[in-house]
C-alpha cells in the first residue's frame, strides 16, 4: 500500500503526522523510511517530507545509524505533561515500591486504553523473571491479569466486541473461550483478584487488583509478575490486593485535600 496508494489522499496533514507517530511501538521503537511508509501506507515522498518536518520540531530524531527515526525528546516532554497518568503515578508509587520489595518481583500499573491495557508504570525486579513489560507497552485485556481486571469493570459492550472480533491465543494457556473469559471476570468482581497463567508469555505468572478512584470507577489495575519456577501465585494475591487498596484510598485522600482525581482515558465506573 505504500507509495502510489490513493486511500490516504483525502486525509488532513494531521491524521497522517498522527499516523506516522503511531507507527512506533515499543517492540519497534526504531524505523526506516521504508518501515515508516509501509506501515502508514503514505507515499515515500510524502513521509519522507512529515519526518522531517517532525525531526525539525523534535517529534522525532534520526537514529545513531542514520538510516531511520526514533520518537524524539519533544514528544517526551509532551507526555509528562498528561496530568491524569502522572497524579495516578504519583499515588501508586510507594506502594508499588513497598510491594516490590516485599515480593522481589516484577510490579506493574496499567489503565485500559481502548482495547487494551496500557502500562503507565513498572518497577522490574532485578532477581525477577526477565520481562518486556515498561512503561508505555500496550498488552492484551483477556491474556493478562491487569487486562482481566480491567476488562472485569468495562463495560458489556467491549466484551461482546473483543468476542466477536476472535480472542487471540497466545500461548497454549491463553484462555480464548468466552465462558470461561466471563467466569475468570465474575471472579475479578467477587475476590478483587485476577490470575494470568503463562497466557501471554510462556514462563510468567501474573496476579492483579483493581485500584479504584473516590467514585468507584476502576482506573487502575496494580500487579505482580514471577516466573513459573517460583511458584504458585495464591500467596502473592494478598499482599497485591492490599497494595491496590492503599492506592484508593490515597487517591480518595487526595480528592478530599485537593478535589477530585482525573480518572484515566477510558477508566470506568465499577459494577
Amino acid at each position: 500500500m505504500a507509495g502510489g496508494s490513493t486511500q490516504f489522499q483525502g486525509r488532513s496533514v494531521i491524521s497522517k503526522v498522527i499516523s506516522l507517530l503511531d507507527a512506533f511501538t515499543p517492540a519497534s521503537p526504531e524505523l526506516s523510511l521504508g518501515e515508516l511508509a509501509r506501515i502508514t501506507g503514505l507515499p515515500t515522498s510524502t513521509t519522507y517530507r512529515l519526518a522531517s518536518e517532525l525531526v525539525a520540531w523534535g517529534g522525532l530524531e534520526r537514529a545513531d545509524s542514520g538510516s531511520g527515526y526514533r520518537i524524539g525528546t519533544r514528544m517526551w516532554q509532551l507526555g509528562t505533561l498528561a496530568p491524569r497518568p502522572a497524579e495516578l503515578r504519583d499515588v501508586a508509587l510507594p506502594y508499588m515500591q513497598d510491594l516490590y520489595e516485599a515480593t522481589r518481583e516484577n510490579v506493574h500499573l496499567a489503565v485500559r486504553d481502548g482495547r487494551q491495557a496500557l502500562y503507565v508504570d513498572t518497577i522490574a525486579g532485578r532477581e525477577a523473571v526477565p520481562v518486556r513489560s515498561r512503561r508505555g507497552e500496550r498488552v492484551p485485556l483477556h491474556a493478562t491479569g491487569v487486562g482481566k481486571v480491567l476488562l472485569a469493570y468495562a463495560p458489556e459492550q467491549l466484551f461482546r466486541e473483543l468476542v466477536d472480533a476472535g480472542l487471540r491465543r497466545y500461548t497454549a494457556h491463553t484462555v480464548v473461550e468466552p465462558g470461561r473469559l466471563r467466569r475468570a471476570m465474575a471472579e475479578v468482581i467477587r475476590t478483587g483478584l485476577a490470575y494470568a497463567r503463562e497466557e501471554l508469555t510462556l514462563g510468567t505468572l501474573s496476579v492483579a487488583s483493581p485500584v479504584f478512584d473516590p467514585e468507584g470507577n476502576a482506573v487502575a489495575a496494580l500487579a505482580v509478575v514471577r516466573h513459573t519456577r517460583h511458584g504458585e501465585l495464591r500467596r502473592l494475591g494478598p499482599a497485591v490486593r492490599m497494595a491496590a487498596i492503599s492506592i484508593s484510598r490515597s487517591l480518595d485522600e487526595r480528592a478530599r485535600m485537593g478535589g477530585p482525581l482525573a480518572a484515566p482515558v477510558n477508566a470506568l465506573r465499577g459494577r
